[in-house]
């Protein structure tokens, strides 16, 4: 998996300061809900740090990180060229808002379509995306696992959440206002909107966790094919 990597500048690698305060309680909640084995897709990859932190730690199980923009796919190979690991896969180029995702055409890279298909996709991550892009990004997200994720596959999101149309701590109104000053579709969602949202592709609310700067962690459940 690694082949790809030789060509990239660890000086491409960007840093996520959140990232260190967030991915060990992050890993403590994904050890308890994921599947023992299988293909993780990260949704919004992002800067890549947490990729290779989560990879060798959820070992036995693979890791696919993607991201639809070129500079964070890039970051992402950085990151893995200086912390190798067997399970975790280069980037994969895609956007949730996509009617159809890469990992669902004939199309794939020999090396991710027989990785595939050993260890097919059961579960999907995704970290600190809905609350800064476009809600249809996040109906995107729902529609995507509700078609990739197998009876029984998981969902997990992590950011800060409204509940009951409250915020859940002054910092993040204060966030959710900076937020939506920077771009008007972005804003901190509403976990019950979220939640509809995710039952309309038969994913099932499970969970929430309770996490560090008044984040959470959401788990929803793929339900059984009609």
């Amino acid at each position: 998996m690694q082949s790809s990597l030789k060509c990239i500048p660890q000086n491409m690698q960007e840093y996520a300061p959140a990232t260190q305060r967030n991915r060990e309680p992050i890993l403590e909640v994904l050890l308890q809900v994921l599947p023992k084995s299988g293909t993780i897709l990260e949704i919004a990859s992002g800067t890549g740090e947490h990729a290779i932190f989560f990879a060798p730690r959820l070992s036995p199980r693979k890791w696919l990180p993607s991201d639809p923009n070129p500079q964070l796919r890039a970051s992402n190979t950085a990151w893995a060229k200086q912390f190798p690991c067997d399970h975790l896969y280069p980037p994969l180029e895609l956007d949730a808002r996509q009617p159809i995702w890469a990992v669902e055409e004939n199309i794939l890279p020999e090396w991710l379509s027989q990785g595939l298909k050993d260890s097919p996709i059961v579960a999907i991550v995704n970290i600190n995306m809905i609350h800064i892009s476009s809600w249809s990004a996040c109906l995107g997200l729902m529609a995507g696992a509700g078609r990739i994720l197998p009876p029984g596959g998981i969902l997990y999101l992590y950011g800060p959440f409204k509940q009951g149309g409250k915020h859940t701590a002054p910092s993040n109104a204060a966030f959710d206002e900076s937020l939506r000053a920077q771009n008007p579709e972005w804003g901190v969602r509403e976990l019950e909107d979220v939640i509809a949202a995710a039952s309309t592709h038969n994913l099932r609310f499970k969970e929430t966790y309770q996490m560090p700067a008044n984040n959470l962690s959401v788990v929803f459940e793929r339900g059984q094919k009609p």
